[in-house]
């Protein structure tokens, strides 16, 4: 009889189950939840683990022309750097400098990427991000010679920079036209990654103009995205190295990936030949970019932003504000304008129009186009450079070399020192002072026997330098320092 009982309940409590789940699938019809994973964006010259598989391309062009041409004008670029550290807990240094202190330490680290021979006497364009901070930078040909470099000039604006190499009758890359992809179109892409030297993938323009905020980080809005995106596979070690045409031509260089993991996963992005050439033209003429400003802050139009201010377009770049004195205002454009195109070329979104202007130089005419009131109207502007002038910026080469920044030492820091001047050094980036291990906070009071009471007095010392600079100083904890350092590149 029990049994019977337990039975019938447990009948009645599975169909009871099914009845539920049934009507709750047909009637109430839950929605499925969309989850978006977000993006992270890595430069090339980051390692991670090998990946494991790879998808098929399908059917491909004959691509070995391409291949042929461009294998042999990419090179592996390998730097050193050094890294500062702190350790405490030395007796001796505890015993000078009281219990507690850190002590700086460099180690060398290591990196890895690669470039793109540009003439047969060695020139050679990679990325700034490759570079950055090296102390030591090797090229590696694909016939095996290797080489020292030296640093010709940056621009961390583009992520761009030049180094050569003392060598003739090289194998390198004709410019391209990168304004002439189209989307769809193949492209190859041609690296070291992982230390694989001379490996060719290929892939088709997925986008073009795409903006992507890696630049935009470091360097705010004079950050210049127009990236090129494909889908061809691009890995850490890739960057710097070549996007090149079916014709084996150079359209752009690799930059970065969009990644969750730091290795490929669908789409890299690539630095436009539009770009790269202008950056390094200035880089071998100036030592520095040359560039142009409109004098304008911009944000992308889109249908609300359209509908919100009557704008009568759905494209263009907005001017949310000019700047006073500069080409835009002089030339007569007005907050509240669009800007739709540059030169007769169209321009649909900001980094468009950043990558248009970023060609011309300070002193440049150019034909703007806006829409106002929802009419067009054309401006003659002339552009400056980021200080407000049309002249050109000179690099100042030998003061440049010391790759760093400084600032006056308050009254009350020479009182405590017991020092009446000096500079103090607030920021050290790659270049002799690094290579010479001065850290952050040192005080220069003396360079080459010349008491140092402002940075100009330090500029003129340098700009007199036959053999070398003699430095003395005292860092913040009182220990007095002495550096040697040779300004010969």
């Amino acid at each position: 009889m029990n049994t019977k009982k337990i039975f019938t309940l447990f009948s009645v409590s599975v169909l009871s189950a099914l009845i539920a789940v049934i009507g709750y699938t047909y009637f109430v019809k839950p929605s499925p939840t969309v989850v978006e994973v977000p993006r992270a964006v890595y430069p090339a010259a980051q390692y991670t683990s090998l990946p494991s598989s790879s998808a098929s391309q399908g059917q491909l062009p004959d691509l070995t022309i391409a291949a042929e041409k461009s294998i042999h004008s990419v090179v592996h670029v390998k730097t050193v750097s050094t890294q500062t550290t702190n350790y405490s807990g030395n007796p001796l240094y505890d015993f000078f400098f009281g219990p507690g202190m850190q002590m700086p330490r460099q180690q060398p680290v290591m990196g890895s990427g690669s470039g793109v021979i540009i003439t047969t006497d060695g020139y050679i364009v990679t990325n700034n991000h490759v570079i950055e901070d090296a102390t030591n930078i090797e090229v590696t040909l694909n016939d095996n010679r290797t080489f020292k470099a030296k640093m010709i000039g940056t621009d961390p604006a583009t992520d761009i920079a030049l180094i050569k190499i003392d060598a003739t009758d090289l194998p390198y890359l004709e410019y391209g036209n990168s304004d002439g992809l189209k989307i769809g179109e193949w492209v190859l892409a041609v690296g070291n990654p992982f230390n694989l030297t001379s490996t060719v993938t290929a892939g088709i323009v997925s986008a073009k103009s795409r903006n992507i905020n890696i630049l935009r980080q470091g360097q705010g809005t004079l950050g210049i995205e127009s990236f090129i995106q494909t889908d061809a596979a691009v890995n850490p070690g890739n960057s710097g190295g070549a996007l090149v045409n079916t014709s084996g031509k150079l359209v752009g260089i690799n930059t970065a990936i969009a990644s969750q993991t730091g290795s490929y996963t669908g789409y890299s992005f690539a630095v436009p030949v539009s770009i790269v050439k202008k950056v390094v033209a200035d880089l071998m003429e100036y030592g520095q970019v040359q560039r142009g400003v409109l004098g304008v802050s911009i944000r992308d139009v889109n249908s609300e932003l359209n509908e919100e201010l009557d704008l009568g377009t759905n494209q263009g770049a907005y001017v949310a504000e000019v700047v006073n004195g500069s080409g835009a205002e002089e030339a007569g454009i007005k907050k509240g304008d669009v800007i739709v195109s540059v030169e007769n070329e169209l321009v649909t979104k900001v980094s468009e129009l950043q990558e248009k202007i970023s060609r011309h130089r300070p002193g440049d005419k150019v034909n703007v186009t806006v829409i106002r009131d929802g009419k067009k109207k054309d401006f003659i502007v002339t552009l400056r450079n980021i200080y407000g002038s049309t002249d050109v910026v000179k690099a100042d080469k030998p003061f440049n070399l010391l790759g760093a920044s400084f600032e006056e030492v308050s009254k009350k820091e020479m009182m405590r020192l017991r020092i009446s001047h000096g500079i103090k050094v607030t920021n050290v980036s790659a270049g002799k002072f690094r290579e010479a291990g001065v850290q952050e906070g040192y005080i220069i009071t003396k360079a080459n026997r010349v008491p140092i009471n402002s940075v100009e007095d330090l500029r003129k010392v340098v700009e007199m330098v036959e053999e070398g600079l003699f430095l003395s100083g005292i860092y913040p904890n009182g220990q007095v320092a002495y550096y040697a350092i040779n300004l010969d590149y």
